[in-house]
């Protein structure tokens, strides 16, 4: 018996070594990331930046920094990779990393100073889309769609997909001298995802298209319906009360995300609220009511298109 605990008691310790050795971050703050490229001092004629670092062991992240000449920051970005693309406006800018896990940050790398220089050769660039953010969900018919100006472009060409189907290009423009294209409800008759491109070109050749996708969604979610408390509950005053709603379909071909607004009154006809909660990821909500008497709640729902449904049937429940 004593062979069987001794040997229980060996496993154990070893168990929990182990588990320590998994949960505990190691150490890395005198530890420094080592920058590859673009190198010190480094002329890049193209308008599109590849960062790239060595990788810190024990790092699981790394947060890169890019200031203009002029201190202002133009990059502050996390990423579980060793290196990043993006495109950047001309100019003179310094860069640096530092990794990062749960516990511990290390030193900044010493920094290192790049320029990227304006060029008339189109291939190596890309345009830089600015409006609208990626993802977007919008219920709007009319999108304006804008990008920065290249100077080395004469003019862009833009390009409109419905992904929803099957990535089909409904419109293409030409010869666009602007930096914007207004999209009205003559391209975007459908709920759809949607694809926007933009290519920029001159005498010499064109840059690859630029994409983005946004969604738009036209239809209202339905109607919750409040599950808990139960109607006519009754609650004590001081604790904590719960309260709970059914998630609604929504029929349309896109689905933007869903968001709730919940609302407490003293009154059925809601003409007294006394408290309300907005943008409510979940279909729940906590509260604690101090005041005895009798309240009603409703729910709303929302999506991130801008549709709202209407309000739930309001439910009663008694504080004492």
């Amino acid at each position: 018996m004593k062979a069987i605990n001794r040997l229980f008691l060996g496993c154990l310790v070893v168990f929990l070594t182990a588990s320590c050795d998994d949960i505990i971050e190691k150490d890395i703050t005198n530890d420094t990331v080592q920058l590859v490229s673009p190198i010190d001092d480094a002329q890049i004629e193209s308008n599109v930046v590849s960062f790239q670092w060595n990788n810190l062991e024990d790092a699981d992240k790394y947060r890169i920094q890019v200031y203009a000449d002029n201190q202002i920051v133009a990059l502050d970005s996390v990423v579980t990779a060793t290196h990043l693309t993006i495109p950047m406006s001309p100019g003179t800018y310094q860069w640096r990393v530092r990794g990062e896990n749960s516990a511990y940050v290390s030193s900044y790398s010493f920094p290192m100073s790049f320029s990227l220089i304006e060029t008339t050769d189109l291939e190596n660039q890309q345009v830089i889309l600015s409006s609208p953010t990626a993802g977007l969900y919008t219920n709007n018919t009319n999108i304006t769609c804008t990008w920065e100006s290249l100077s080395a472009a004469d003019d862009y060409t833009f390009e409109l997909v419905n992904v929803s189907e099957g990535g089909i290009v409904i419109h293409q423009e030409e010869n666009i001298v602007g930096t914007s294209f207004l999209l009205t409800s003559t391209y975007l008759e459908d709920d759809a995802q949607y694809q926007w491109k933009v290519m920029a070109v001159n005498s010499t050749g064109n840059t690859e298209f630029s994409s983005r996708t946004f969604y738009k969604d036209t239809v209202n979610p339905n109607v919750s319906t409040n599950s808990l408390p139960a109607d006519n509950s009754i609650q004590v005053a001081g604790t904590q009360i719960s309260f709970g709603w059914s998630v609604p379909s929504d029929s349309g071909v896109v689905q933007a995300p869903l968001r709730y607004v919940i609302e407490f009154a003293n009154d059925s006809a809601f003409s007294s609220i006394v408290l309300t909660s907005t943008s409510l990821s979940t279909n729940s909500f906590q509260n604690i009511f101090s005041t005895a008497g009798t309240y009603y709640w409703r729910v709303r729902t929302t999506d991130m298109a801008g549709n709202q449904s209407g309000y739930s049937t309001a439910y009663k429940f008694i504080i004492n």
